[in-house]
């Protein structure tokens, strides 16, 4: 293997490894994900990559995307529905309780 085809290579993996990183950060944060979310999805798309050598943007398109659809499907939609209502009580609590320091300028 000559230098340019090393660095073809280590540039190709850590291509492969950023995308999954930031699929693995997207999928995290989608509401009901918890990590046997996360360790099903990845190994969906490892085992996917690993069968067929493609690579991950190939074979799934844009990783934000990619989480959005993967939490979609492996996601109860209840348990989806109900962290999204926790989240948004817990941010308007945020709101409020940043107006009160900044009202009384603690």
């Amino acid at each position: 293997m000559t230098n340019k085809d090393r660095t073809t290579a280590s540039a190709g993996e850590k291509d492969r490894e950023q995308w999954m990183a930031r699929f693995q950060v997207r999928l995290a944060m989608q509401p009901g994900v918890d990590r046997a979310v996360v360790l099903q999805a990845v190994k969906e798309v490892t085992t996917h990559c690993a069968d067929t050598g493609e690579h991950p943007r190939t074979a799934f398109g844009d990783p934000d995307a990619y989480a959005v659809q993967a939490a979609a499907r492996l996601v109860p939609a209840d348990r989806a529905a109900r962290e999204r209502r926790r989240g948004a009580a817990v941010d308007r609590l945020g709101s409020v309780l940043k107006r009160g320091r900044e009202v009384t300028g603690l």
